[in-house]
């Protein structure tokens, strides 16, 4: 949410849609209430806020979206299905109960903090792998990586066959 009033030049072309949880979403409207005042005075970031849940599915345009939840450390956030692919950042853990929503992915996105050293709330490479051959996916690419992972020609070559570091600016196509 740190962000957000760095959208304040793309508002020339409407509001910003922001789809978050019930806690997420009151969390937005406290630590930015000048976003969502009555009159806004001019310049400030204009954000169509739509509250969603998990299990809820939703239609953004004509990509129809499973919201899915997952645990950063102690906080539950949601992760996304969106047709073969499945895209989870910020993921400690995840219940059983979530994986019936998983099935089919054939890519998967999701975090991978470093190989080492246990952090609290992200997993680890070597927990990325587990849960991505848990799930199935065909292919997995790494995000939310930190700079202890290494670099990337390296961590790639310490990857198994199918799982990938995502790259700034990379296009996929599922």
């Amino acid at each position: 949410m740190g962000g957000m009033d760095d959208i304040r030049p793309y508002c020339q072309f409407g509001a910003i849609n922001v789809y978050a949880d019930p806690l997420a979403r009151r969390a937005m409207q406290e630590m930015l209430p000048y976003c969502f005042a009555e009159h806004r005075y001019p310049g400030v970031p204009a954000i169509g806020l739509h509250e969603i849940h998990a299990h809820e599915p939703l239609k953004i345009g004509d990509l129809d979206i499973m919201p899915i939840e997952v645990m950063h450390g102690q906080l539950p956030i949601l992760g996304y299905r969106i047709g073969k692919l499945t895209y989870i950042t910020d993921m400690k853990t995840i219940g059983d109960g979530e994986l019936p929503y998983l099935e089919g992915t054939e890519l998967l996105v999701v975090n991978a903090l470093r190989f080492d050293k246990p952090h609290h709330s992200h997993q680890l490479v070597d927990d990325a792998i587990a849960f991505a051959r848990r799930v199935g996916a065909k292919r997995t690419l790494l995000i939310h990586v930190c700079h202890d992972i290494g670099l990337h020609d390296a961590v790639n070559h310490r990857l198994p066959e199918g799982f990938e570091l995502a790259y700034d600016g990379q296009e996929i196509e599922i």
